[in-house]
């Protein structure tokens, strides 16, 4: 109820805002005008970028589940990205239904429990990071904002150095314990805090990342960013917007913060739109060409993707059930020693041949690849 309320005010809010101001909004007819003299090249790039930043999330998740000994194809993690992203974007609680998608994604795929869970968890935390570092790349890169965040920044830096010389003294170190101690019993009373705890310590030692495996992972998940932002740049120049790359940088980053800030409409429909076209119009764009070129983008980075993800979520529904209809085989007959340790039906003659043992002693039959047509 409480969420709704919000929700309903923000949007009270925002109409309110576009009354007052609907003078300054861009002309439609100078909209559409913009759009049709777009650059054919740049709107090239706009899809290829958009379509490496994908396929950038998309290794890195792949690289995670072989740092777990799961190999998926290159197609099929694919067609998990967009799926999840499409759910994520276009569903009431989109990112919850994602993260449970792609779980269930994982385990098809071969991976443990504590695999796939690491595989997400990590995963998140990959683009966070790199989130970050590109965001605070973008502020040092803006002659105004450079001072300031140069000041925190090292204001941080020197309060990291300084704990990290005090906990060398035994008794601050001794504090120090006692303090997280105190922290994680606090946090274990809390049911949601407890259960992210636990599942944060379960998946510990269940990758095996090599330092190659941290750098790249690091650069893939900055690539992710950094495709999208150029999506959005070649989308600016596509109707002739000659904004500065940190410019555009720092109109995807306040966008995505209004998305976050106001989740109005799935996918920050109308939040994130809205901001994209002020913050060009503040570094100097006309509105008109601002406008086009938000429209441009989002046609490419929200509606193309969302569509390619569903379709990808009824080819991977497609493939699992054509799995769940694969017959396997007449069954063996029962195992006639009297030693047989369990009753009933012994295994499939696939897996009894591929055990080269007998019934029992031979690794589990590996299900058919239903993603075979999509490699």
């Amino acid at each position: 109820m409480r969420s709704w309320l919000t929700r309903s005010a923000m949007l009270a809010c925002v109409v309110t805002v576009l009354l007052l101001f609907r003078d300054r909004l861009p002309d439609w007819p100078a909209v559409r005008a913009a759009v049709a003299h777009a650059s054919p090249a740049w709107l090239a790039v706009v899809v290829v970028a958009e379509w490496l930043s994908m396929e950038m999330f998309a290794r890195l998740q792949r690289r995670l589940l072989l740092g777990g000994g799961v190999r998926m194809s290159l197609s099929r993690a694919f067609a998990v990205t967009y799926a999840g992203n499409a759910l994520s974007t276009t569903l009431p609680a989109g990112p919850a239904v994602s993260v449970v998608y792609s779980f269930r994604q994982f385990r098809r795929a071969g991976a443990s429990p504590r695999l796939a869970t690491a595989v997400i968890l990590l995963g998140g935390v990959f683009t966070t990071a790199a989130y970050t570092v590109v965001g605070l790349a973008a502020l040092l890169s803006e002659p105004h904002s450079r001072a300031p965040v140069g000041a925190a920044l090292a204001a941080a830096a020197a309060g990291i150095a300084a704990v990290a010389l005090v906990c060398r003294l035994p008794r601050a170190r001794t504090a120090l314990v006692g303090l997280n101690r105190r922290a994680l019993r606090s946090a274990l009373r809390r049911p949601r805090s407890a259960w992210l705890i636990r599942r944060v310590a379960s998946v510990r030692g269940v990758l095996r990342l090599r330092r190659a495996d941290w750098g790249a992972l690091a650069l893939l998940a900055a690539l992710n960013w950094l495709f999208d932002i150029l999506s959005l740049a070649a989308a600016a120049k596509a109707v002739g917007l000659g904004l500065a790359p940190y410019e555009v940088a720092l109109v995807y980053f306040a966008a995505q913060a209004a998305g976050s800030a106001l989740p109005l409409l799935p996918g920050g429909l109308g939040a994130i739109d809205g901001s994209m076209v002020v913050g060009m119009a503040a570094f100097g764009a006309a509105p008109a060409a601002a406008g086009a070129a938000t429209g441009l983008y989002r046609l490419v980075s929200y509606w193309a993707v969302v569509a390619l993800g569903w379709l990808a979520w009824l080819a991977l529904r497609a493939g699992e059930t054509r799995l769940r209809r694969i017959p396997l085989g007449r069954p063996a007959l029962p195992n006639p020693l009297p030693w047989s340790p369990l009753p009933g039906p012994a295994l499939p003659a696939a897996a009894v041949a591929h055990s080269g043992s007998g019934p029992g002693t031979g690794p589990e039959p590996v299900p058919a690849d239903p993603y075979r047509s999509m490699r």
